[in-house]
């Protein structure tokens, strides 16, 4: 551009796609001016030009909704601001199903849309043929239209973005290639260009598939491998008129859209082909892949038996392009772990168009105020664990990404590709037991055990999965006797030195100084006083700590942690998560199973609630903790991984007389539900505060020297909040519950569900979600409204209640 970039900005981005430019705009609109954009070859030049340009607005969930909705918002005011136009139409996306299970998953869809006031039309297949009549009906059983979806330009968007953003001030440089990154000592950063070096306070890496290799430069994790991704523009054909909707057969793999009076045909396959990034082209301008039709032929068979017409036109151009793809289907958003001010954003899995608007300013407000202004949980790329970024693992699993865009979102589907990753040291020994396993931060977990006969393996369903009479099974026995879950992938964070103590004091709501051998169950908060982390502590000596987190947010725990540490603070945190193997005994009879196998005293008096001691099994020297996480009597057994072989055979021998089974991590979710157990990324987020989730218990507001977060939470403390999480227990036994259902209160919808489960033990299903109320959510108030459920657009009538409907009163644990 004959122009040189300044030797230093506030703020650097770096890549001129769609992602880039967003920000920009973002950060422009917010008032930041001393922004400077770096795009190595010309804007959009990278994925963003081949973009099929589709806007939709409607996610599987409430979170991810609130971002992707904002587009069809957004993008008018764009061209209004700007002048430019994107080529945004609103001609609709009219999604068909091939099957009633898909027609089901887009009614619960259809429910999410309430809650943001987007249109949804529920069709008959004779309502599809109508909207579209190019359609073979015959293989239709249903479809949804949202009339507020749409299409754009991509280029042309890109260019208005960036024309919003340089009317604000800031600077955009092309042909400028980022070739090194550093941190400096004093936390600046040095972006190295060939001819030109500029330092900023602030940096965002939005290069698409090219961030996980640039972003290691600085040791920052962005797991991130390309896929080529294809579709095809037909001849010219006469159904195809400028306000034709876009269609999504996502049985068939693939989408349409109107492309000048001929059909955009793209595909998101059950398996994509995955592209080593050295495999791309020397010049990374405007890419184009080799046409491939033998890997092409199955989602284009499928859309001519669709539209029949297909079968009779010719192909005027095929594109293959790549795109990068995450382990998960969701983006790497926000600031790099360990590295302070260095924000990602990358990987948005081929829906950088339609999610941009929502992730660009949710990002431009973290950069700006230091920390999220809404739950990002999904999105944050401190998500993802170290052995994630493994180039043999993103091989393997990013094809399976690029299907799962489509493929349909059966509650707890797992992954099957990147598996086993990392294994327990009891795996073959639950695996000879009949376990079925998922995985969750590449653990390999036992969901549901298999009795003899049955094949350990998974049939899902919206209504009755293949494993609930086993979890019931597991469930009941939980209730009843005793059960044996391996609960080892859990994480486990060793908090040591000389300052530990205040350390964690300042961190945390509840008291951490308490004798060794207390468990404390907290919270950590952010500034507005929103839950961070959900985690168990264990003192263990006067300057070693002990925290446990959930396996899939262990590294998030971590992060969190160590950007918190002060500089002059003697505090080192250790992952032990793979040094220690738990056991988790849980139920009625877990006294006396234990108590058989160990001398230590195990009685209420000796052994109390919510306290560990060293005890012995075996050969074993192991961390007894009483404690629960599903509102039984039980403990979990610690101890170092080498010598829980023996103490699982030691255990499983001796439990036949008390009962015991083993269960999986199924059961602990219906279990845990049934006792209305909060969990973190489900219930408790970082928009959420302990009086709002019920948990104020916990919460000790009088401490000496208070804790980070306290703040904000003083107009909560003690008073009525207009909005409160509350338990709910369908009058009818048949539906089952997962999350995101609709909760209807005297004929209004006042919240959605954070998480459900089938209660077995109470023999319909229950949930948990926030409801709202401007003059408050009593007791008074939940007593005696009516509430109902919504569940893929039907309304079930459900009991409410603030307290658990298992246990009111907590008395099984302190048995």
């Amino acid at each position: 551009m004959g122009r040189a970039p300044p030797d230093h900005a506030r703020i650097v981005i770096v890549g001129g796609g769609v992602v880039g430019s967003s920000i920009a705009y973002q950060l422009a609109l917010a008032g930041e001016k001393d922004v400077v954009l770096l795009e190595r070859g010309t804007l959009a030049c990278g994925t963003s030009w081949h973009a099929a340009g589709l806007i939709m607005q409607l996610r599987g969930g409430h979170t991810t909704t609130e971002i992707a909705s904002y587009n069809a918002r957004f993008y008018p005011e764009l061209e209004a601001d700007t002048g430019i136009a994107t080529g945004f139409k609103q001609n609709g996306t009219l999604a068909i199903g091939r099957n009633l299970d898909r027609v089901h998953e887009m009614q619960r869809r259809g429910s999410i849309a309430k809650s943001f006031d987007i249109e949804t039309r529920m069709l008959t297949p004779s309502e599809v043929g109508a909207l579209y009549p190019a359609l073979d009906t015959k293989l239709v059983a249903g479809g949804m239209f949202i009339p507020g979806d749409g299409q754009l330009s991509p280029v042309d968007t890109v260019n208005a973005l960036i024309k919003g953003a340089k009317m604000r001030g800031i600077r955009v440089f092309e042909e400028t290639p980022v070739e090194g990154l550093q941190r400096l000592s004093g936390g600046e950063y040095r972006i190295e260009a060939p001819t030109h070096t500029i330092t900023c306070e602030k940096l965002v890496l939005a290069c698409g598939l090219w961030t996980r290799d640039l972003a290691a430069q600085l040791g920052a994790r962005v797991p991130l491998f390309a896929c080529e991704h294809m579709y095809v523009v037909t001849e010219a054909m006469d159904f195809v008129v400028p306000d034709l909707p876009v269609l999504r057969d996502t049985e068939g793999y693939t989408y349409m859209k109107e492309e000048a009076g001929k059909l955009l045909v793209g595909s998101f396959e059950p398996r994509g082909k995955a592209l080593p990034v050295e495999n791309l082209p020397s010049e990374p301008r405007f890419i184009e892949m080799q046409e491939d039709w033998d890997h092409f032929e199955l989602p284009y068979s499928k859309a001519m038996q669709i539209i029949p017409e297909l079968a009779q036109v010719g192909i005027n151009k095929f594109m293959n392009g790549p795109e990068s793809f995450t382990p998960d289907d969701l983006p790497c958003l926000g600031e790099a772990p360990g590295l302070p001010n260095c924000f990602i954003a990358a990987g948005l899995n081929s829906e950088g168009f339609e999610i941009s608007p929502g992730i660009s300013r949710a990002l431009a407000r973290w950069i700006i105020d230091g920390e999220p202004d809404m739950d990002l949980l999904d999105y944050d790329v401190a998500r993802f664990h170290p052995f994630q970024t493994n180039r043999n693992y993103l091989q393997a699993r990013v094809p399976e990404s690029l299907g799962g865009i489509f493929e349909m979102p059966w509650p707890f589907k797992e992954h099957t590709t990147g598996r086993p990753a990392r294994k327990s040291h009891l795996h073959d020994r639950l695996a000879a037991n009949g376990a079925c396993f998922g995985e969750t931060a590449g653990w390999e977990r036992p969901m549901w055990f298999a009795s003899k006969g049955i094949a350990p393996k998974n049939e899902y369903s919206f209504f009755r999965p293949n494993w609930y009479e086993h979890t019931a099974h597991e469930c009941r026995a939980a209730r009843q006797a005793v059960v044996l879950m391996d609960i080892s992938s859990f994480g486990k964070t060793l908090v040591q030195g000389r300052d530990a103590c205040a350390f964690l004091q300042w961190m945390c709501v509840s008291n951490i100084q308490v004798p060794a051998g207390k468990l404390v169950y907290t919270h950590m908060l952010n500034s507005k006083g929103g839950i961070e982390c959900d985690v168990t502590i264990d003192r263990l000596s006067e300057d070693c700590f002990m925290i446990y987190s959930s396996a899939g947010v262990h590294y998030r725990d971590l992060n969190w942690m160590q950007k918190h540490i002060a500089s002059d603070q003697h505090v080192t945190l250790t992952d032990v998560t793979a040094a220690y193997s738990v056991l988790n005994l849980q139920g009625p009879k877990s006294r006396e199973l234990l108590q058989s196998v160990t001398s230590t005293d195990l009685s209420g008096s000796a052994f109390p609630f919510l306290t560990a001691q060293e005890i012995e099994i075996g050969y074993a020297g192991i961390r007894a903790k009483r404690m629960t996480f599903i509102g039984e009597l039980g403990w979990e057994l610690q101890m170092p991984s080498e010598f829980v072989q023996d103490v699982y055979d030691i255990i499983i021998q001796a439990g036949g007389p008390f009962g015991l089974i083993q269960a999986g991590y199924h059961a602990l979710e219906h279990l845990r539900c049934e006792r209305a157990y909060r969990e973190f990324g489900l219930d408790l987020a970082p928009d959420d505060t302990p009086f709002e989730a019920g948990l104020g218990f916990i919460v000790k507001m009088d401490k000496p020297g208070g804790f980070f977060g306290r703040d904000a939470l003083l107009p909560q403390a003690g008073k009525t909040l207009n909005r409160r999480m509350v338990n709910f227990k369908l009058k009818d036994a048949e539906p089952a519950l997962f999350h995101d259902e609709l909760i209807w209160m005297n004929g209004e919808i006042v919240g959605y569900l954070s998480s459900g489960a089938y209660a077995f033990n109470l023999g319909s299903a229950v949930g948990m979600g926030y409801v709202r109320h401007p003059d408050g959510v009593t007791a008074d108030l939940v007593n005696d409204a009516e509430f109902e459920i919504e569940i893929a657009g039907k309304l079930f009538p459900a009991e409410a209640s603030l307290k658990p409907f298992l246990d009111p009163a907590g008395a099984r644990v302190k048995m």
